[in-house]
């Protein structure tokens, strides 16, 4: 009986369906991913450092903790502070997802046409995918602040939600997942558009959670 259950087991392993089931298991590489939840207060993420928490917090509790992890965010310039560009914040590649997908090879790649963010690849630290467009409620909106190439805005406009400190006033530019948008060119993934305000009730009306951008910078 004993032999027999492991032939069964081992012909299992062999079939499509095995195959599918290796396939799915979390991958050991994982260095992107989209949070699966917000901090709940909209565009106030308690700056760069507490986005970065919010990443690794998330990270550490998918078993991929091991890694450090910053959100894909820039600041403007403000009360003397200079301006921080998301690009410089995420190491330089590759990235995996967490099925084990790259989605690019390093940071030029990933501000390019190659990139491969879309919406079966730009997961959560879960493996699953975000709610895009036609699904209910639309989640794509992913706060970034920033611009194609990945660098920040000048002063002046508010582009961060007062640099990710205001659940208020204010407004944040926010790429889509699924890359269905408006006509601004190839990088929906991170500049679509503005939000309306930096509450949580702003972002959700323009198709939002608050989620982020995580990366692995090494």
């Amino acid at each position: 009986m004993t032999r027999l259950m492991l032939v069964c087991s081992v012909a299992m392993l062999a079939t499509p369906t095995g195959a599918l089931y290796a396939q799915q298991a979390p991958a050991t590489n994982i260095g992107f991913f989209v949070t699966s939840k917000s901090l709940g207060r909209g565009g106030d993420l308690g700056g760069l450092e507490g986005a970065d928490q919010h990443c690794q917090a998330l990270a550490q509790a998918a078993g991929s903790g091991a890694r450090t992890w910053h959100a894909y965010l820039s600041t403007q310039p403000a009360n003397g502070a200079p301006a921080v560009n998301a690009r410089e914040r995420i190491g330089s590649g590759p990235w995996y997802n967490a099925k084990g997908v790259e989605i690019a090879a390093n940071v030029e790649q990933l501000h390019s046409e190659q990139n491969n963010i879309n919406k079966q690849t730009a997961l959560d630290e879960n493996g699953n995918i975000i709610k895009g467009r036609g699904d209910t409620p639309n989640q794509h909106d992913i706060l970034t602040g920033s611009q194609h190439d990945g660098t920040a805005f000048p002063a002046g406009d508010d582009r961060t939600c007062h640099n990710w400190t205001s659940s208020g006033e204010g407004s944040a530019i926010v790429g889509h997942t699924d890359l269905i948008g408006n006509t601004r060119g190839p990088n929906f993934w991170n500049f679509s558009h503005g939000t309306p305000g930096c509450s949580v009730e702003d972002l959700a009306r323009v198709g939002g959670a608050g989620f982020l951008y995580c990366f692995a910078t090494r």
